[in-house]
């Protein structure tokens, strides 16, 4: 599909490219030219929701606030002025102004004409009601329903306001802008400060409304946390009261001190008794039974005053030991000791051994080292009954440590919660006396009227409908599968194409003056010039050849305008030409040359010398029709005969056969045909059914020459090279 072949469609509909679109100009025309001025007004509103300068006391900090979140909030207060509550009370308005006003801003309409005086008192004071408590028609009230049908005729409805309202952020500023054009000045600035004001007061109002509600609110929510943080506080204080409690985790830290102090001392007290035991056996180990006797009973007197001094030094151990080893007790433990030593070393003094074996240096350590392990064993139990006493004060902690931590942790909640309704409430209470943030900074005011579109639409119908028919005029040829070159039947079929032959728009022609006369009109000799060209194409083909049938695919393809031509071809080349009307169907030869040479006859026998016309250059066989076919006529054999007692006579004998759509009646000539030769009319698309008869002829193989594509419309002769 060539794009040369859209441009084509477009030049054969040039007018039609024309015609169109000047319409579309002149009916806009007429439209638009009673069209009213239009007047826009604009109204700006500041919101505070970008511009920090005004939340210096409000607690909505833009910084934390992400771009989507701000573009958010520009969207809820750009939906809430389009809204039909903000909108019905601009109506409500625009009729209060209407009824009571000597210049309305819009012609009454044909209701508003019609209502009496008592109407229009009852209307007003309808409208004035509804605008004050901020209500909303009902059209299930006949009433109310009635007083809507009134404002749409006026065209003050919420959806004519909308058509016209433009309301938008300007860019990414802290502004939104306010805008509405309509066919009064003055109408179009009452409109958009209305709708303004309405708003503000609205969208304020509002917010303080919520905002004492959020008070009254938070203010007892604040006294019912302040109650339940009084009596969590209150119960925590009289637990620890009745439980003598001043501080748990200290006396905690201070038990588990002293325990680890004691667990201290009573290791190295069991060190100590333990080393001191494994001393005093190995200078056992040293006596014999008899040494130790005498020693034991000679040192009676002053192992007496040791021990009175070594149970008065235990006492005052456990003492040192209870009072959780108390430097006062230290310095009197230390003095007793000394004593002790001194009566050691006294028992020393003295010659208490035996003449056999003088033994006293061990006998001086060992009862030192008795005294020292007698220490350490009372100290050990001592040691321990504090542990004991210890760990049984720290099992009486434990209960009073869980029940305290869960009252404090309870404390620490209520007091949290209290905290942070007390912030919300004194931020709310201070957003309460601030002054509300929307505000509008530009007051519309009645402008001048914009330019006038009138020329601009006119321009632009005639521009959209000439595209229009662009587009269409695309779209017939993209869709459009009909076969209008003879490279494209080539395509089509994959077989080659002899030649075309263009469009004659004389309808009555002499083919005898079309060959013989002077070539003054161009389409008559464009017809000579291509008719001449397939002549020669078929006249390469046929070779030795003298039989040439054309068919078609459907009847009214221009056979026999085809067949007859070429003969006149031929015989301008001064061969003698044999023109046969095969087609019994429809003997379209027959009807125009009216020969009285019938092939019925010469098949038969009947006819042996056929008469030459034209000249002597061209003869003519018809036939009788009746619809039969070839071999109803003849037999095959007889046919062939005849046939070939034909070829002697003649240079070229040219056969005319019925469409391959009659089936036999026109493949029984193709039996006898040296070359076939099939006509399609261009502007014609290849059916379904006719792939098959494509496929017949491809199988005939070196017997079909190609095709000739009859009735072609203004094509241009270079285009048909390489279409064999």
């Amino acid at each position: 599909m060539e794009l040369g072949n859209y441009f084509k469609i477009l030049s054969r509909h040039k007018l039609t490219l024309i015609i169109i679109p000047l319409i579309t100009i002149i009916i806009t025309y007429f439209l638009v030219r009673h069209q009213p001025d239009i007047y826009t007004s604009e109204a700006q509103i500041a919101t505070g929701i970008v511009d920090k300068s005004q939340q210096a006391l409000s607690n909505n900090n833009n910084e934390a606030q992400q771009e989507s979140q701000i573009a958010q909030n520009f969207d809820n207060l750009i939906e809430i002025m389009r809204s039909k509550k903000m909108l019905n009370q601009v109506s409500y308005q625009l009729m209060i102004h209407d009824l009571t006003s000597n210049e309305p801003f819009r012609k009454p309409s044909k209701l508003f004409t019609t209502m009496d005086g008592a109407a229009r008192a009852h209307a007003l004071a309808a409208y004035k009601d509804f605008y004050v408590k901020h209500k909303e028609l009902s059209l299930y009230n006949q009433d109310q329903a009635g007083l809507h049908n009134l404002l749409t005729s006026m065209k003050y409805d919420d959806e004519s306001l909308l058509k016209t309202l433009s309301i938008y952020r300007a860019q990414s500023s802290d502004f939104i802008d306010v805008d509405f054009s309509t066919d009064d000045s003055e109408l179009a600035a009452f409109v958009v400060n209305t709708l303004t004001q309405e708003f503000i007061t609205y969208y304020n109002t509002t917010i303080k409304e919520n905002q004492h509600r959020a008070i009254g609110f938070l203010g007892n929510l604040l006294q019912s946390k302040r109650d339940t943080l009084n009596a969590k506080i209150i119960e925590l204080r009289n637990y620890k009261i009745k439980n003598r409690i001043l501080s748990l985790p200290e006396q905690s830290r201070a038990l588990y001190s002293q325990l680890a102090d004691f667990e201290t001392h009573l290791e190295q007290a069991q060190r100590e008794a333990i080393a001191n035991q494994a001393a005093i056996k190995n200078i056992d180990d040293h006596f014999n039974p008899k040494d130790r006797k005498y020693f034991e009973n000679a040192m009676v007197p002053v192992n007496q005053s040791i021990v009175n001094l070594t149970d008065q030094l235990k006492d005052l151990n456990q003492k040192y030991i209870q009072s959780d080893f108390n430097p006062a007790y230290k310095s009197r433990i230390d003095s007793l000791q000394q004593a002790i030593n001194e009566k050691i070393m006294q028992s020393s003094d003295k010659y208490i051994t035996s003449p056999l074996a003088n033994q006293q240096a061990l006998v001086t350590q060992r009862l030192s080292l008795q005294i020292a392990y007698e220490l350490a064993k009372n100290g050990i139990g001592s040691i321990q009954n504090e542990l004991k006493r210890l760990n049984t004060e720290l099992d009486g902690i434990v209960p009073h440590e869980a029940v305290v931590q869960q009252d404090e942790s309870n404390v620490d909640v209520a007091q949290k919660e209290f905290l942070e309704i007390l912030n919300k409430y004194n931020q709310t209470s201070l957003d309460s006396n601030y002054i509300g943030q929307l505000k509008q900074v530009e007051t519309a005011m009645p402008g001048i009227a914009e330019p006038s579109k009138k020329m601009l639409l006119v321009i632009l119908s005639g521009i959209i409908m000439f595209v229009f028919c662009i587009i269409v005029f695309f779209f017939i040829y993209f869709f459009d599968t009909t076969i209008k070159t003879p490279g494209e039947l080539a395509n089509a079929t994959g077989m080659p194409v002899l030649g075309y032959l263009n469009l004659l728009s004389n309808s009555g022609i002499d083919l005898r003056q079309l060959w013989t006369g002077p070539n003054t009109d161009h389409e008559i000799r464009q017809f000579r010039n291509l008719m001449q060209s397939i002549r020669y194409e078929v006249d390469t083909d046929l070779d030795h050849h003298k039989i040439l049938l054309i068919n078609s695919l459907v009847d009214g393809e221009g056979k026999t305008f085809l067949a007859t031509n070429l003969a006149y071809a031929y015989s301008l080349v001064n061969k003698k030409v044999l023109l046969i009307d095969g087609n019994f169907h429809s003997p379209g030869i027959t009807k125009s040359v009216k020969s009285n040479a019938y092939i019925e006859d010469y098949f038969n026998g009947s006819t042996t010398d056929l008469e030459a016309q034209a000249g002597n250059k061209i003869t003519v066989l018809s036939n009788k029709g009746g619809d039969v076919s070839l071999f109803e006529v003849s037999n095959e054999e007889n046919i062939t005969s005849k046939l070939n007692e034909l070829k002697a006579d003649f240079d070229v004998i040219i056969i005319e056969t019925s469409a391959l759509n009659t089936l036999n009646k026109s493949k029984e000539w193709n039996t006898f045909a040296d070359k076939i030769m099939t006509v399609f009319e261009s502007d014609k698309k290849i059916s379904n059914s006719q792939h098959a008869d494509i496929k017949y002829l491809k199988s005939l193989d070196e017997k079909f020459i190609g095709w000739v594509l009859n009735v072609v419309h203004k094509f241009n002769p270079e285009e048909k090279e390489a279409v064999k």
